[in-house]
């Protein structure tokens, strides 16, 4: 028989009278909202919105040489194909599954390990909480491509003292394997973006009104039942922003399996979205086909971004 956890009522009352926004509108707030976000329009215009359509721009033309390939190329207008020469290879759908596979597996241990962290860093279990912020975040200063490095270092069997010394126990562990590549991959991300989430977690859950706690001890609810009914609900927002923005951020995956390929030959050229963007622009100079792979991987953000957003929308209301 399951238990069913209830919200304690007094803390679901002071909760709701939290979330209803301010109604009142000061003078000139308009005017002032549009010269903030006028640095940020600009921005995104020059470093989003021209190059997306310079990219949808090329990825409708192609390279033609003469002369068996040995003549001055030109360049041709040649319409979606492009983007069904991408959709319909192999190895740009295999890297779309494998990235799918990193985001199935990394997301949600990076969102629910991040909470549980931050949530143990605003109880009062917790000592110590400048030192364990800190400590927990530091990771995240190393720059993300010195952190692969070191983890390939880690990983490379021969000269790995980890695995050397698992190999001293009898335990013999390939982390560059068939099974083990991409939970290898996830552990590098996890190292630098868990402090980074549980700094942003917890500033969120220090906005949430000491009164809305005191109400649910009041009520008789417990740390955990606190937590899980009071606190995360509260947090709903950020826990959100952080899945869209890691979302997003995954499906660039890049560096990881660029470093980690030099010592497993199970990474290739076209390992991921972005590894098959570069391989197409910088190695085949086949520029056409790197626009129209982009356009795929920013309609897949869009969608995916879109997805996570009526989800969590709609979780909200029910």
């Amino acid at each position: 028989m399951t238990a069913t956890i209830e919200t304690p009522p007094v803390a679901t009352q002071a909760a709701k009278q939290c979330r209803r926004p301010s109604e009142t509108r000061v003078p000139g707030q308009q005017r002032a909202v549009v010269v903030l976000l006028a640095p940020f329009a600009a921005l995104c215009l020059g470093v989003f919105v021209v190059p997306a359509a310079y990219a949808i721009y090329l990825s409708v033309f192609s390279q033609l040489h003469s002369g068996l390939g040995f003549g001055n190329g030109r360049t041709v207008f040649v319409g979606l194909h492009n983007f069904v020469v991408v959709l319909t290879d192999p190895s740009f759908l295999r890297s779309i599954g494998v990235t799918l596979a990193y985001i199935v597996l990394f997301i949600p241990i990076l969102v629910v390990g991040s909470l549980a962290f931050a949530l143990l860093l605003d109880s009062g279990l917790a000592r110590a909480r400048q030192f364990a912020q800190t400590a927990l975040f530091l990771p995240h200063a190393v720059p993300g491509i010195i952190a692969a490095i070191i983890w390939l270092y880690l990983y490379t069997p021969g000269i790995s003292p980890v695995l050397a010394l698992l190999y001293d126990l009898n335990i013999q562990v390939d982390l560059l394997g068939q099974t083990l590549l991409i939970p290898s991959m996830v552990n590098i991300a996890l190292w630098g973006g868990l402090g980074y989430n549980t700094v942003i977690f917890y500033t969120a859950l220090q906005a949430v009104p000491r009164e809305v706690m005191e109400a649910a001890a009041v009520d008789g609810a417990g740390a955990v039942r606190t937590a899980l009914r009071v606190k995360v609900p509260m947090v709903r927002a950020s826990v959100v922003t952080v899945g869209m923005f890691t979302l997003v951020g995954t499906l660039q995956l890049f560096t990881e399996p660029m470093l980690l390929a030099q010592s497993t030959p199970l990474i290739g050229n076209r390992f991921t979205p972005n590894m098959y963007i570069f391989d197409a622009a910088f190695n085949r100079s086949n520029y056409g086909l790197a626009s129209a792979a982009s356009v795929l991987l920013l309609v897949l953000c869009c969608l995916l971004s879109y997805a996570v957003a009526r989800y969590s929308s709609r979780g909200a209301r029910a």
